[in-house]
This record gives structure tokens, sequence and C-alpha cells, in this order.
């Protein structure tokens, strides 16, 4: 038997991500706007009107999602796009979580949104110090913010998409402004939410809060995984603008959508590159900084072997995974962090599971969890940090994380009236 065909979105963020800019990528890729605004009509707010709009930016013909809020409350006032900087009234992370359980929502929306808004709440505890519980949600919080994260939720919907992938983001510099006033730019809980899902990063020498908070946690949260694009038949490709239009980049966000075969044991496989270097004068410090290096580079996968050279020389062979249009890169950094002389290259195929990655509160604490059918994988420096805080042994913390996530998956399960990820 074979499995179905995985419908897949991946991702360009190298000019930056906004919740506005993905939504409007995924509009512009053929994401049927009525049903975007069926959906989001679902959470049963008024004062807003959502409006697509065709622009230019550099020259690129894009799609720019403009959320208007009409009556302005204690809540909301307009603030909207990847470049603002105007204060926000906050909204309780509880308040959010309690609207979209209201909302009249499909399973999967409702899922998708709520796990970007817990992760928003885990991480903003993490970074203001109070339970995620009792967390503020200020710029994130905003009604324009939350159209943006179940518009985009919708859209994906809409294209039926199962899988997310994304590219590296690319940060701003300087500082930004915010309901807490000026603060570095990317604001902490963008860093923070890129550094817990170990994103790779990519520098702008911009002002500009070219990454949000909301950009960052739809990434971090539906994303599979980090680096180039993945092997896929492509069926549409959308931009998405930003409200700025700097000259000297397009202000968009690319998404590609695609179906990738399923995994199986009858199934044909994704091509897959094997870089391997031998090496026998490097150190153990210099060989874990270079695995690292291959990581935060796009390798799917990097390790160290020990062997035997000629000679009987004790030595190392580093190998690296990773997706064939990422060779040539990937090769230089084997190359430049171990001094190698050559590298070699094997073409495999591999059948990668389809994984959620999400995060779990364990006592307050945001803990990272790899889900992939009934197994739950708990990202262990976020389970050894969160063991140092509570005072606890890390393997207390890993059974706590797994109960927590399977928790998740029970309640999403019922929502749903049968699993997500079938």
């Amino acid at each position: 038997m074979t499995g179905s065909p995985t419908r897949a979105a991946w991702f360009n963020c190298q000019a930056g991500v906004a919740g506005d800019m993905a939504m409007a990528a995924l509009v512009d890729a053929g994401a049927d706007t009525d049903q975007v605004a069926h959906t989001i009509a679902g959470l049963g707010v008024d004062g807003y009107a959502l409006l697509f709009e065709r622009v230019q930016r550099c020259g690129v013909g894009a799609t720019w999602a403009n959320v208007v809020v009409h009556h302005l409350d204690d809540h909301d006032q307009d603030d909207h796009s990847n470049e603002t900087d105007h204060h926000v009234p906050h909204r309780p992370a509880s308040e959010v979580l309690a609207l979209l359980d209201a909302a009249e929502l499909p399973a999967r929306v409702r899922a998708r949104a709520r796990a970007v808004f817990e992760r928003l709440a885990a991480v903003e505890g993490t970074v203001h110090g109070v339970d995620p519980a009792e967390v503020e949600l200020h710029e994130v919080g905003s009604l324009d913010s939350i159209i943006d994260v179940v518009g985009v939720c919708a859209a994906l919907e809409s294209l039926d998409i199962d899988e997310v992938w994304c590219s590296p983001v690319a940060v701003g510099t300087g500082t930004v402004r915010s309901a807490h006033g000026s603060l570095p730019n990317p604001a902490p809980a963008t860093i923070a939410l890129l550094s817990g899902a170990h994103a790779p990063i990519v520098g702008l020498d911009t002002a500009l809060e070219v990454a949000t908070p909301t950009g960052a946690a739809l990434m971090t949260t539906l994303a599979a995984g980090f680096g180039p694009v993945p092997s896929m038949a492509t069926e549409a490709v959308g931009y998405g603008a930003g409200t700025a239009d700097p000259t000297e980049r397009a202000n968009v966000v690319q998404v590609v959508v695609g179906v990738r075969a399923a995994s199986g044991t009858h199934e044909a496989g994704t091509p897959v590159t094997l870089l391997e270097v031998n090496v026998d004068d490097v150190t153990g410090e210099v060989l874990a900084h270079a695995v690292t290096a291959l990581l935060a580079a796009g390798a799917h996968d990097a390790w160290i072997a020990p062997i035997v050279m000629k000679k009987g020389r004790p030595a190392h062979t580093i190998s690296v995974l990773c997706d064939p249009t990422a060779e040539a890169s990937l090769r230089a950094v084997l190359l430049h962090e171990t001094g190698s002389l050559g590298a070699r290259a094997t073409t495999l195929r591999r059948w990668p599971q389809r994984r959620e990655m999400r995060t779990v509160a364990v006592d307050g604490h945001p803990v990272g969890v790899k889900v992939s059918g009934d197994r739950v994988k708990v990202e262990f420096d976020d389970a050894a940090a969160a063991a140092d805080a509570l005072g606890l042994p890390v393997r207390i913390v890993i059974e706590r994380a797994v109960a927590a996530a399977h928790e998740v998956g029970a309640t999403e399960t019922s929502a749903a009236g049968a699993p997500l990820d079938p």
C-alpha cells in the first residue's frame, strides 16, 4: 500500500515575515478569499474589514493583506504590518485562547491557531517572568494580529496544506517601539521564538521590524523544519507584501505550494545528499562547532563517527544530510569549518515522517516537542533549562512534557472527531 500525497507549503522569509504577509502570500498562491473571510468571521467579532490588494514591491507583483479595525476599544487600534511600531493595548492570553475555543472554526484551523498563541504565551511568559496562563499579549494580542493568525491557518486549510516548511528568517537591527518602550530589534519575543525552535536567521541592515513576533510564532509553531525548499511537485507560488516598500529589496514573503510523496516502504522516497569528510587533525571542540554550523546552515542532520585511517591513525568522519539544492552551500561550510582538502557526496533517498513542532508548558516553563503520530520527542535543551529552573531531574521534566503533549493531542482529537495526523 502507498500513502496519500502530502500537500506542502514552503515560506521564503529571507526578507522577513509578518502575519499579514504570510496570509497574503497564501492568498496570492490561490487560497480562496471568501473561505478565508468566512473562517475568520467564525471568531464572532465585529469592527474590522479585511482587504486584499494587488501591489508591487521592487517590481514584484504581490498581494497585500490589510486588516482595518473600525471600532477602537480598550483592546484594539489600527496597528498592522511588519514594520509598524505603534502602541496597542494588551489582551490576556487566556482571553485569546477562550475566543478561539468558542469560535466556529474548522478543527485544524482552531488547533493550529491555538498552538500559535500557546507558543506565544509560553515565550512571552519566559521573557517577562510570568506564568504563561497569566501573560498579557500586547501587539500580538490585538484584533488584527488574531485575524492574521486565524487567516493564515484558514488559508492553509483552503489550500489543504498538510506540512509547512520555512527558509531561514531575516531579522533587522537597531531598536523597535513596543508597549514596553524601546526594545532591541529583533524584539525579545521574536528572537526567543526563533532561537527556541533552532530556526536559522539572516541579518538585514535595516531598522525596520522585518520579522514580527506574530510572523515568528506562525513559522516556529507550524513549520516542520527550516532550510531550502523541500523536494515537491510545485503547483503554485505566491507573494505576500509588507506595508513598507524599501528600494533596496522586495519586501515580500514568498510561498511555494506543492505535493510531496507520502512516506512508506513502497514509495520512491525523497532524494537527499550525504556529504562526508574524514579528518585526523581536528579537535573535539572544532568538530562540535562544525556540526552546529552545518545545522544552522540548513542541514537536515549532521553527525560525527570515530574511524581508523591509514597507518592506524585515529580520526573522525563528519557526515551531513541535506537537500540536494543545498549541497554546494553546505559543502562549503563543511570544508571551511574542518579545513579538509576535499569532500565526497552520495545521493540517497529518505522517508521522513510527518511531524509537528509544538510548545507545552511544564510548571510554567516552555518546552518544545516534536509530535509524529503517537510519538512525542522532547527538545532536550528546553527540558534541561526547565529542569534547572524548577530544581527537578531532567527525566521528570521530559515525562511531564510528553504527558502534556499527549493531553493536548487528546483534546484536539476530541474536538476534531478524528486525529489531526491520520
